[in-house]
């Protein structure tokens, strides 16, 4: 199966454990092997091939124990270099995120007026 944007989260996290199992076996790993290589439990890895939710830092030490961190690389870019925003940036990175028309605070409507100066 494909991973699509329609699919659901249960889907996508099925696919994802069937996967890591198949990579598993191909590893010639047991799912014992695996957690213990990994640092986690069985069940855990269980739970991961079977599609259910688990954290993040366990995938990452299954993905470490599989040799697959490097494919993370082209799943999310560290950052994209655009020749135009180095000129224009000057090496100042972006921090914020801010919509078009919005500006700093709001603008006063009259000028500011003491009480007395009617």
């Amino acid at each position: 199966m494909q991973l699509q944007e329609y699919l659901s989260d249960e889907a996508i996290l099925t696919e994802l454990g069937s996967r890591l199992a198949r990579l598993r076996i191909e590893s010639e790993l047991t799912q014992e092997e695996l957690a213990t290589r990994s640092g986690v439990s069985k069940p855990t890895v269980a739970r991961l091939e079977q599609g259910m939710p688990v954290q993040s830092t366990t995938l990452i030490r299954v993905f470490r124990t599989l040799n697959l961190l490097s494919s993370l690389d082209g799943v999310i870019l560290a950052e994209s270099i655009r020749p135009m925003d180095t000129l224009l940036q000057q090496g100042k990175k972006r921090q914020r995120v801010r919509k078009s028309g919005e500006h700093a605070g709001p603008k006063p409507k009259k000028p500011f007026v003491w009480g007395d100066e009617r």
